[in-house]
């Protein structure tokens, strides 16, 4: 059975919608099975996406109550602009998320979608991410978008 398609109001995201995004996040930590990892407070949130010297931008994805004349961000994408000493200047998503109740609508296609348009945009060259090895409904929907996987490289942080 197909999915049922959902349009979304696809939208850059404003510092007013970051208390919200605070929220979807921690719904990805926990779908992640990270919870106790989101440790960025909502102010150092907003002042990177929205202060003086922007570290982050991204897009929202809002659905509309016209009966009740409100709109809900059911899911975001957050990017930042990476340099490659190969490539040059890429989009690295950091994150993209439709929350549960919205999933399977078409909503993240939307998303992903307007990320590329970004790329375009700016004149990047080309977008890169990372993901889970067991979320295998995201392999499928990067594999859909023509994503190529490479498993030889390994995360490493410090913190």
């Amino acid at each position: 059975m197909m999915p049922q398609t959902q349009r979304a109001l696809i939208r850059r995201a404003t510092a007013a919608d970051c208390p919200r995004m605070m929220e979807l996040i921690q719904e990805l930590a926990v779908f992640e099975k990270a919870p106790e990892e989101v440790t960025v407070s909502l102010d150092h949130f907003v002042e990177s996406g929205f202060g003086a010297h922007p570290k982050w931008w991204g897009f929202v994805a809002e659905i509309a109550d016209p009966l009740h004349k409100t709109a809900t961000v059911v899911g975001f994408a957050l990017y930042y602009i990476r340099y490659s000493t190969w490539k040059g200047q890429r989009l690295y998503l950091e994150d993209i998320l439709v929350t549960e109740a919205w999933r399977g609508k078409g909503i993240g296609q939307q998303l992903f979608d307007q990320l590329l348009q970004e790329t375009k945009d700016k004149n990047l060259h080309g977008m890169v991410w990372q993901v889970l090895d067991w979320n295998e409904a995201a392999i499928r929907f990067y594999h859909r978008n023509g994503a190529k996987m490479d498993p030889s490289w390994l995360n490493a942080s410090l913190d």
